[in-house]
């Protein structure tokens, strides 16, 4: 790297608006000069999940703010940024409109480069950003909305190794969240629950590990639980915390089973990758992590996992992967289009189908 580059990204693609400044200098580590995150949990705490709508609108109140907060926090002002990066999709279109207009509106005002980012490439770009990676290496990213194993050989070239074809784990954590009486978010809430639990108890499927592949599929393990549960609470005629405990921990096995096993088989079938990364919110589960782990040491390669901050959506992210793109040449303008469905391999068939708005994943 010849020169520089001093990077602001935005973030707003679900429910957390999010800042960040980072720094690439020529022999150095990537540096976060100043990052903030403020979620919306106890906006959409009263609706058992993410409301668009209200999304959308926090998102167009606070974006401003943050990036007055993140240029404080660093001492920068706008004339010393290289360009804005931006989330551009995927995610809830109403959130990242309010992103990519913000953008527009800075990179316009203060004369600089836009540069839209998918949401995916920068929890898959992560590890660079953090441990300075080296390409190719495996990534398994794992979210509310998506799971997928990634081979990564460059900013710009993702291949889609296997992912799921319908729920993804972070989506099925929080139904099985609901089902249970757990708060929102429901990863976090059913990870603390299942440390009291038995995993055992409960003979919980272990979807589509009878199949060759990467592929996985979460949605008949939530119905299992919700089958489970209706069995206990008949029987017994209601839910102990013991019952609701080992619920969760039985469910939490089952989904940290499936993604060890898929793992292996992606790093068996791709010799040639040394390292397996793991980002996106239930890459902070550690059941899951040292599962994940154990599976890396057995295949003598490398583990990676971003710092519980990055795991979660972030603007830090963002600019790192706005960055990268700058430095390939990436130089976007006002007519950045936001997207909610954009596929980071846009060459292998859609897994969960596809529509006007294109494929989902």
């Amino acid at each position: 790297m010849a020169k520089t580059l001093t990077v602001l990204g935005l973030e707003s693609s679900c429910d957390d608006t999010a800042a960040a400044i980072v720094r690439l200098a020529p022999d150095q580590s990537p540096q976060i000069l100043a990052q903030v995150v403020r979620g919306q949990t106890q906006l959409h705490a009263d609706f058992g999940g993410v409301v668009p709508e209200i999304a959308a609108r926090a998102h167009a109140e606070k974006l401003d703010i943050c990036v007055a907060d993140v240029l404080r926090s660093s001492g920068l002002n706008l004339g010393d940024m290289d360009a804005v990066a931006v989330t551009a999709g995927p995610g809830l279109i109403g959130g990242v409109i309010s992103g990519v207009m913000c953008a527009k509106g800075l990179s316009a005002g203060a004369g600089l480069p836009l540069i839209g980012v998918n949401h995916l490439a920068g929890h898959a770009l992560t590890p660079r950003l953090t441990d300075q990676a080296a390409y190719p290496y495996l990534m398994l990213l794992v979210s509310g909305g998506h799971c997928q194993f990634l081979r990564v050989d460059s900013a710009q070239s993702f291949t889609r190794l296997g992912g799921t074809i319908d729920d993804a784990p972070g989506e099925a954590f929080d139904k099985t969240a609901r089902l249970l009486g757990l708060p929102q978010p429901g990863g976090p809430a059913v990870e603390v629950e299942a440390r009291a639990g038995d995993p055992t108890r409960f003979a919980f499927p272990r979807p589509l590990l009878d199949r060759p592949g990467c592929d996985m599929s979460f949605s008949g393990l939530k119905t299992a639980l919700l089958r489970t549960r209706d069995a206990v609470m008949a029987e017994a005629g209601g839910l102990t915390r013991a019952d609701r405990a080992d619920l969760c921990a039985g469910f939490q096995a089952a989904v940290r089973d499936v993604l060890a096993e898929k793992t292996r088989r992606a790093l068996a079938d791709n010799p040639d990758l040394q390292l397996i990364a793991v980002a996106g919110g239930v890459a902070a589960n550690t059941a899951i992590r040292d599962a994940l782990m154990q599976v890396a040491s057995a295949a003598d390669a490398q583990f990676l996992a971003p710092p519980l901050a990055l795991c979660t959506d972030n603007a830090a992210m963002i600019a790192y992967a706005g960055a990268e793109l700058f430095q390939l040449g990436q130089r976007d303008d006002l007519t950045l289009t936001a997207r909610p469905r954009w596929p980071l391999d846009s060459t292998s068939p859609a897994m969960l189908g596809s529509g006007r708005k294109g494929a989902k994943a």
